[in-house]
């Protein structure tokens, strides 16, 4: 309870303009918008630059957030919606049809870096909305509630999405396994 009191508090000072507070907010999530920005956008500087606008727009609208509601998911929510805009941008096609060739120029400095290289191409060839739901629940360790909220959705449809997403890597994983 005392802990619930706190976060309220520091959220009140937030939203009153208490730069301090909002950091303290924060701080603790930037590090899993940064993760799900990269599985997103798969280059540094786009992620970033995600996390810096999502982080803005969270200092904006912070009033907001309904007293008592947990900020994670309501942050990483708008993280996604960040890079979503991002890669509809057209800055972003142009950019990116210019790597075209990269990954035949980095060398192999990994040992394994084929599999790594056929699951990245596995990953990227999900639907986006299966991707989300997968990085949120496996790589950010999200539990399904919290990722329903932050796909903005019903506890069931990132289920579906997860199960979907893995019944589409599980023949690439297959080949893997063969390997």
């Amino acid at each position: 309870m005392e802990r619930h009191q706190e976060a309220a508090d520091r959220l009140a000072r937030a939203c009153a303009g208490d730069a301090r507070a909002f950091a303290e907010l924060l701080g603790p999530l930037i590090d899993s918008a940064f993760r799900l920005a990269m599985t997103m956008l798969k280059e540094r500087s786009a992620a970033e630059d995600a996390v810096q606008e999502a982080s803005l727009k969270t200092w904006r609208k912070l009033s907001r957030v309904r007293e008592g509601a947990d900020l994670r998911p309501w942050f990483l929510a708008i993280v996604a919606n960040e890079c979503r805009s991002a890669r509809r941008s057209r800055w972003w096609h142009v950019i990116r049809s210019e790597d075209v060739g990269e990954s035949e120029r980095r060398p192999a400095a990994q040992e394994g870096w084929e599999a790594r290289m056929d699951l990245d191409a596995a990953l990227d060839a999900l639907p986006r909305r299966h991707l989300l739901a997968l990085s949120l629940y496996y790589h950010l360790d999200l539990p399904i509630e919290e990722v329903a909220r932050v796909l903005g959705c019903s506890t069931g449809a990132p289920r579906q999405r997860i199960h979907r997403a893995l019944e589409a890597l599980r023949p690439a994983l297959a080949i893997e396994a063969i390997r």
